[in-house]
């Protein structure tokens, strides 16, 4: 019988944890907290023999009750447009996916909170894998810190990490204390020193975690909106027929309020004949303009429209560049301020709604999902 390890993963825990564990479970001062997580984030540095200057019985109390254990790479793969894919293995033969996308010297991290996810969105992979289980703090923000590693290692000043998005596996409001806690890392001088503004959580809309969230932390938020009418978003995102639209789009007046110079960015993915059309566009007009005048502050609500990625099995087929154009026109004549997102890394599975790992499903939709590809006369293979 393998013997569990009890000792604490540093990684688990924030500044303020990390100086109640120094000064509670070793009885050292706090300020230690802060030369470890130097070591652990600014050098990537997971052996405490190696924190030099730490005192000799220090090391020692920490070999015997912490360990720093990122997680383990299974493999990573680089695409041909400098975007780089890492699978992450977790306990119980779960695996995760992190995409890291270089861009005219910005660097953005795409991070998973989940393993799966439960909200099954009818457009994206992941919700085709099921869901297994929240990530502990250590698993989330060990996906920056196995990246921010690798990048260390490469040169090029334009592949420095600048951005992390909760925007990889899961829906991160479901894992609210750990996310919070992981994003709280990113920002903090002694790990990742990340600006506010540059660490960003993606919501498919929990609407009372978005209060919660206004009240704890000042990261930027986006919302996957997808549709501007009820009937179509909750055929897309399910979770609209708990949260409808207009309850949604409250709860970002409130998170704009509380934060005066926070826009908020809706993401509106493209997908052929099924929401694309200009009354569509009209329709998120509507809503856009609504926010922007309930908070009084032009430019609060922006639209980023993300091209379909399509994956083996999807009915869904990618919006023409056209029709996307067409649509950005509609938005863009009418004060609304929209990008649309380039595709990256889709040539490994890395963009966006393409990220899958490996899912212990514990809900039955991933059979559930594989038996419609048999029945239609596709199959895992495909991919």
């Amino acid at each position: 019988m393998t013997e569990v390890d009890t000792r604490t993963n540093l990684l688990d825990l924030d500044r303020t944890g990390l100086e109640h564990f120094f000064a509670d479970t070793l009885g050292e001062k706090r300020f230690r907290a802060q030369q470890v997580m130097k070591w652990m984030y600014h050098r990537h540095v997971t052996d405490f023999g190696q924190m030099t200057d730490l005192g000799k019985e220090l090391r020692g109390k920490l070999e015997q009750h912490a360990v720093v254990l990122p997680p383990n790479t299974m493999f990573e793969k680089p695409s041909t447009d400098g975007t780089h894919k890492w699978l992450l293995g977790m306990d119980g033969g779960n695996a995760i996916e992190s995409v890291f996308i270089p861009d005219k010297g910005r660097g953005t991290l795409c991070v998973s909170s989940q393993v799966g996810c439960g909200l099954n969105c009818t457009f994206c992979s992941t919700g085709t894998q099921g869901f297994n289980r929240n990530l502990s703090t250590a698993e989330i923000i060990g996906q920056v810190w196995v990246a921010a590693k690798h990048l260390g290692n490469v040169p090029h000043h334009q592949r420095k990490l600048t951005n992390v998005v909760m925007m990889g596996m899961g829906e991160p409001l479901l894992n609210f204390d750990n996310v919070v806690r992981a994003m709280s890392l990113m920002r903090d001088d002694n790990g990742f020193g990340l600006a506010n503004k540059r660490v960003t959580l993606s919501t498919a809309g929990l609407v009372p975690m978005i209060d919660k969230l206004s009240e704890v932390s000042d990261v930027s938020l986006a919302v996957s909106l997808h549709a501007p009418f009820d009937e179509l978003r909750t055929q897309l995102v399910p979770l609209n027929k708990k949260y409808p639209i207009a309850e949604l789009m409250d709860a970002c007046v409130r998170y704009a309020m509380r934060k005066p110079r926070t826009s908020i960015t809706f993401e509106y993915t493209m997908m052929k004949g099924i929401n694309d059309q200009p009354e569509h566009a009209r329709g998120l007009v509507k809503l856009m303009r609504r926010i922007d005048a309930q908070v009084q502050r032009a430019n609060t609500a922006k639209v980023n429209l993300i091209p379909f990625n399509p994956f083996p099995g999807t009915r869904y087929e990618r919006s023409d560049d056209s029709d996307i154009r067409d649509f950005q026109t509609i938005l863009l004549e009418n004060q609304v301020l929209t990008m649309v997102r380039r595709t990256r890394g889709d040539d490994i599975d890395a963009a966006c709604g393409q990220l899958k790992g490996q899912v212990m499903d514990r809900t039955r939709r991933q059979a559930e999902f594989n038996r419609k590809l048999q029945a239609d006369g596709l199959s895992d293979a495909a991919a």
